[in-house]
C-alpha cells in the first residue's frame, strides 16, 4: 500500500491602511509535529492606485517563498540530525 499524507497551508492576510502595508503569514500543518511560518509583506507607494489584490498577491508570494525556505532548513536539520554530517540543500 503506498502510504498518504496531507499537508495543509493556511494563509492570513492582514492590511494596514495607515501603514500602505499588507502582511500574510503562510502556516504549514503536517502529519507530524513540523509546523513553519513563512512571512511576507508589500508596500505600496503612496503614488500607486490602491488595488488591495496586488499587495495581497504580493505578500501572500513572499510569505510562500519564505515558507519554502523554512521548509528546506527543516529538511537539512532533520538529514543531519541522521546522518551526523553538516549538508547544504540547494533550492
Amino acid at each position: 500500500m503506498i502510504a498518504s499524507r496531507h499537508w495543509s497551508v493556511e494563509i492570513f492576510i492582514d492590511e494596514h491602511e495607515d501603514e500602505r502595508t499588507t502582511h500574510a503569514e503562510a502556516r504549514l500543518h503536517t502529519n507530524d509535529e513540523t509546523h513553519l511560518i513563512g512571512r511576507g509583506a508589500a508596500r505600496r507607494n503612496p503614488n500607486d492606485a490602491d488595488i488591495a489584490e496586488i499587495g495581497d498577491e504580493l505578500a501572500v508570494a513572499r510569505a510562500l517563498s519564505n515558507l519554502a525556505h523554512e521548509l528546506l532548513d527543516a529538511a537539512a536539520s532533520d538529514i543531519e540530525q541522521v546522518t551526523h554530517e553538516h549538508i547544504r540543500l540547494h533550492s
